[in-house]
């Protein structure tokens, strides 16, 4: 950008907010990785203020390329559109990553599974299958569970949450969703117990092993009682969802949405034309916000109102690890022990 002299005004003012928002990302992890090395006390919700802090970059940049689509660069390692996101940043966003890792480790009681990924799987199967679904249809709601294991903790378990008091562990749920869950499970544990009685002895001894950690602190509770709370009465939906959405990541893009919109999304699947049911509640679209879609930059903050449709393929920053989940599916289908 060497010849500034040459922009307009609002490719100046542009330019100047992304630099001057840059700026402050990088200051703001220099600060997390200096306080982390050093074993300094972190502050309240210490992820808060990075995640800010990276959105206002990513939203710059795209007020900047929307009135200089010149700065729009080559494809970066996230899918993220470029419009959106300089590639030459993926250092910083590498860090982000690790400094988060570090902020919402595991605390050291935490019950750990040796197979994580094949314990979702396996509970969104029989669960599944507690609801009257046939073995094609319980094996998608298998893939939906681990999709969803990595939208909401990008495959880590038993996680804190730098960003929520309220929310933690493996499919990130506060105290009464994940009690509300429990209660559902034991509900249908019979259930279980008929179908599949190895997986309900597993269960058993994860209650015992309990003793009084936070239910959401053990891989296999935490994630139970997740997809019982949010996912489970959704599942006899599983085929007409698959007929009316063929695309794999589109399905959990949509799983997704009950995790973070569920009455809305709850609405659109009763509509019986999901992908053209219309959001405008000011107070989902915040919702919306806060989960990087619509977030970045003037144009799309701006909008007010959101067809299923348009949610769905604002969902970008998911794509890369839902491409993961499958992959790993995939693996798991094939005799990985995940």
């Amino acid at each position: 950008m060497a010849q500034t002299g040459t922009l307009t005004q609002a490719q100046s003012d542009a330019l100047a907010g992304y630099n001057l928002a840059l700026s402050n990302f990088k200051s703001i992890l220099r600060q997390r990785r200096a306080q982390i090395d050093s074993k300094q006390p972190l502050p309240n919700l210490p992820g808060q203020a990075l995640y800010l802090a990276r959105n206002s970059t990513m939203s710059t940049y795209k007020d900047l390329t929307d009135v200089l689509p010149s700065r729009i660069g080559r494809p970066n390692k996230w899918g993220i559109p470029p419009a959106y996101f300089d590639a030459d940043l993926e250092p910083l966003i590498d860090e982000y990553v690790k400094i988060f890792e570090v902020m919402q480790a595991p605390p050291a009681n935490a019950q750990k599974s040796d197979t994580p990924f094949k314990d979702v799987v396996d509970l969104g199967r029989v669960i599944a299958r507690a609801k009257g679904l046939g073995a094609a249809d319980a094996d998608a709601a298998g893939r939906i569970s681990l999709g969803l294991f990595f939208a909401e903790t990008n495959g880590n378990q038993t996680i804190g949450n730098a960003r929520s008091n309220k929310y933690k562990g493996s499919l990130q749920t506060g105290p009464p969703e994940a009690e509300n869950g429990r209660r559902k499970w034991a509900a249908i544990k019979p259930s279980i117990a008929s179908l599949d009685p190895g997986l309900n002895l597993r269960d058993d001894r994860e209650e015992a092993r309990l003793g009084n950690l936070d239910r959401r602190y053990n891989h296999w509770t935490s994630v139970r009682d997740a997809l019982m709370n949010a996912h489970a009465d959704i599942f006899p939906q599983i085929p007409d969802i698959v007929k009316a959405l063929p695309d794999p990541i589109d399905q959990l893009k949509l799983f997704e949405l009950i995790q973070i919109i569920p009455s809305p999304t709850k609405s659109a699947l009763r509509s019986g034309n999901p992908m053209s049911y219309r959001v405008s509640d000011p107070r989902i679209m915040g919702y919306l916000r806060n989960n990087s879609m619509f977030a970045y930059g003037r144009a799309d903050r701006a909008r007010t109102s959101v067809t299923f449709r348009e949610i769905l393929d604002a969902m970008w920053l998911f794509n890369a690890k839902f491409e993961r989940a499958l992959s790993i599916f995939d693996g798991i289908k094939r005799g990985s022990k995940g």
